[in-house]
């Protein structure tokens, strides 16, 4: 389950990168290199041709994995080779492709694959139910998303159906490292979240340096960072690529 890799006094990191980018083969490198680092689990990313949620760094990651030809079945296929040397993988995809594939049919292959579980940020608390539950007979998981600007009493709703943890977005608007999050919203988020809910917390959107990892230390159980850890290999690829990712997360998990 997603939720062990939370451990009390200890903050998890959970990196992110795009699937296929620059290629498969990287991808691969890249998720044994994060695995040695001690990434706790990995958000592997589904490239989509209109992410919403995505910034420009993660919107790029998945134009050239696109380009390269990269499907969720090729995405699948690499989480069935990698998963067993890995940690828990989750899937990070929007809901056209999973809607295309077929929900039902998505879950089978996913829990085939050895995936833990799907992060789908279009879809609604409503609209997310039948995948949820078709996900969770295959007993995966599905983390959802808490907003700055969702009212307490939907944070807890979503908090409530949400698997393995709670998504929580450190600003409004797409990810990227360009834009820092301001904490001290985030702190009062953060307060407000642990009085509806006894969930991990992961926070994500902005995460990008040593000194914010410093700042939610002790604040929240777990960060993604993504944008900042691409941006950290983008121009290289094979080992080189898996090298630079490595090294990127080893500091973060230093500070």
């Amino acid at each position: 389950m997603l939720s062990n890799i939370f451990k009390p006094g200890r903050l998890a990191f959970i990196p992110y990168i795009m699937a296929g980018d620059p290629d498969l083969e990287t991808t691969r490198a890249i998720v044994s290199a994060l695995t040695e680092a001690g990434a706790d689990a990995i958000e592997l990313g589904v490239p989509y041709s209109d992410p919403l949620a995505d910034g420009p760094t993660i919107e790029a990651a998945g134009t050239r994995a696109l380009k390269n030809g990269v499907k969720l079945s090729d995405v699948l296929a690499l989480v069935k080779e990698v998963h067993e040397a890995a940690p828990p993988i989750v899937l990070f995809t929007y809901y056209n492709p999973v809607y295309q594939y077929g929900v039902q049919e998505f879950a089978r292959a996913a829990a085939g694959a050895g995936a833990a579980g799907a992060i789908v940020p279009d879809l609604s608390l409503e609209e997310a139910e039948p995948l949820r539950l078709a996900l969770g007979a295959h007993d995966l998981e599905m983390p959802l998303l808490v907003a700055p600007s969702t009212p307490r009493d939907r944070a807890a709703e979503i908090a409530g159906q949400s698997g393995g943890f709670v998504y929580v977005v450190s600003r409004l608007g797409v990810t990227g490292a360009g834009q820092a999050p301001n904490f001290e919203p985030v702190r009062k988020q953060i307060a407000e979240l642990r009085s509806v809910t006894k969930k991990p917390l992961a926070l994500g959107f902005g995460i990008s340096s040593a000194e914010h990892v410093r700042a939610v230390r002790g604040l929240v159980d777990g960060v993604i960072v993504g944008s900042a850890l691409i941006d950290a290999y983008s121009n290289a690829r094979g080992n080189e690529a898996a090298r630079r990712a490595g090294d990127y997360l080893k500091a973060l998990r230093e500070e």
